[in-house]
Parts: structure tokens; C-alpha cells; sequence
């Protein structure tokens, strides 16, 4: 990554030691998230989540390199099919600047970096095989479930959703079992 950066002025600006700013407090940062999420189910009528605009991205892409099967799938057909554009909606505007906002916050508080953080005996080949493997996991439960786990904790946790709470519960169970499991590959 040295030798990247060096060739690249840009990402050795960005990727610069600067020193951090203190974390927020964190029950200050848990109101002001209910208060962005109370906002959102006023303004939008709807909760928050990040798969939702994911998904319309992606169907842009399918859209474009396959418009005949986005034709013959009605869930792809939904967003895209005909004279829809899947970029014509608010959660994508919301997920892109979700996006941005946490570089910029970053990068303002002396956060970003490139680095890959992992355990003492495991590679950083294997660090991201593994969060690749992890992410293709989230990202096909989330299709699976019709929304994230963001979108199912927050909202849905929001609205006293009992299937949002026993998902959450069941994603916490989960995570705790493979950590034990995982805790062996990464110490």
C-alpha cells in the first residue's frame, strides 16, 4: 500500500496520520440516530436501511448489462422494468449519502486510513476472504429477509416489530456462536 500511495498523491494526502478526535458520546449519538430515524418515518413514511439502496444500484447494473432478464423478473421489473429508472428513489439518495458522510466524518476527525486490522496470525489474504465471505452472506440474507439488518433493528425495532426484535435476537445469538468459533482464526 506504501508504494501505492507514493504514486498517488491524492490517497497519501487522505491516507496521512492525523490525530484523532475523541469518539461522540455514546448515548448523545443513540439520541440523535432516533432523532434522524423519527424524522425519516415523518418525512418519508418510511424507516432506514441500507439494502434497499444498494439493491436499486445494483439494478442498474443488471439493467444495463442484462435489460431482458430485469423484463422477465417482476421483483427486478418493480424498480426497473419499462421507463423506471431504480435510481429514482429516496433510499438511494439516503444510502450514497450515508456513504459519503462517514468518509467525510472520517476523514474530518482523523479516522481514515487504509489498513487492514486483523489478528496476529492471520494474513491479510485471509482477512479478506473472510469479510468478502462474510459480506456475500449479509448481502444475500438481507435480499432473503427484504431488508438489512439496519433496517430490521432500527425500523423495525422502532415500531415494536415482534419478528424485527426475534430477527435481532437471533442475528446477536448468531454472531456471539461464530465469534467463539472465528475467535480461533483471528487470535
Amino acid at each position: 500500500m506504501a508504494s501505492l500511495t507514493k504514486r498517488l498523491p491524492i490517497l497519501e494526502k487522505l491516507s496521512a496520520k492525523r490525530e484523532a478526535n475523541d469518539y461522540i458520546n455514546p448515548y448523545l449519538a443513540g439520541l440523535l440516530l432516533g432523532l434522524v430515524l423519527f424524522t425519516a418515518f415523518f418525512v418519508t413514511g418510511s424507516g432506514l436501511g441500507a439494502s434497499g439502496g444498494l439493491n436499486r444500484l445494483l439494478v442498474v447494473v443488471q439493467d444495463a448489462i442484462a435489460p431482458a432478464h430485469v423484463d422477465r423478473t417482476p421483483y427486478l421489473l418493480a424498480m426497473a422494468g419499462g421507463d423506471r429508472n431504480p435510481l429514482d428513489s429516496w433510499v438511494v439518495f439516503m444510502t450514497v449519502g450515508t456513504i459519503a458522510g462517514g468518509f467525510v466524518a472520517g476523514w474530518l476527525n482523523g479516522r481514515s486510513r487504509f489498513e487492514t486490522i486483523k489478528g496476529p496470525r492471520i494474513t491479510n489474504q485471509t482477512r479478506w476472504l473472510l469479510a468478502f465471505i462474510g459480506g456475500a452472506f449479509m448481502g444475500y440474507g438481507a435480499r432473503m429477509a427484504r431488508g438489512c439488518t439496519s433496517g430490521q433493528a432500527l425500523s423495525g425495532g422502532a415500531v415494536l416489530s415482534v419478528g424485527s426484535w426475534a430477527f435481532m435476537f437471533a442475528v446477536f445469538a448468531g454472531a456471539y456462536a461464530l465469534a467463539a468459533v472465528m475467535r480461533k482464526v483471528w487470535n
